[in-house]
C-alpha cells in the first residue's frame, strides 16, 4: 500500500484532518470511481452516491473522530474510531473496514 494512501486514510478516513473539517472533496478523493460503502444497512456504489452519503452524514451527525487503532490484515485495513456527534449514545467506537487497491479505497464498511 502506498504512502499516499496511508496519509489519506490517516487524514480522511480517521478524521484527523479532513473528516473533522468535513472536507468533502478531500474525503471523496480517497475513493475509487467504482468504490462501495456499507453503512447503516445501506450499500452505496460509485463516487456520486458516496459524495451524497458523506454530505448527508455530516449534516445529520456533525461528527468528530478520534482514532483509536489501526491494523492491517491480509485483506483489509481496519481503523477503530471513536465517533462523537449529534446522535444518541455519543460517543461510540466503530470499526472502519477498508479494502485498498491502486492507492484508493475500493470499499469501506462501517461496523
Amino acid at each position: 500500500m502506498g504512502s499516499t494512501l496511508w496519509r489519506r486514510i490517516a487524514g480522511a478516513a480517521t478524521g484527523i484532518r479532513d473528516q473533522d473539517a468535513h472536507d468533502v472533496p478531500s474525503i471523496l478523493a480517497c475513493f475509487a470511481d467504482d468504490a462501495v460503502v456499507r453503512d447503516e444497512g445501506e450499500d452505496l456504489r460509485g463516487k456520486e452516491s458516496i459524495k451524497a452519503w458523506i454530505g448527508k452524514t455530516i449534516e445529520k451527525y456533525q461528527f468528530q473522530f478520534v482514532p483509536q487503532s489501526i491494523r492491517n490484515d491480509d485483506a483489509e485495513v481496519i481503523v477503530a474510531i471513536e465517533v462523537s456527534g449529534t446522535f444518541d449514545g455519543s460517543p461510540v467506537t466503530l470499526d472502519y473496514h477498508f479494502t485498498i487497491g491502486s492507492d484508493q479505497i475500493l470499499s469501506l464498511a462501517v461496523q
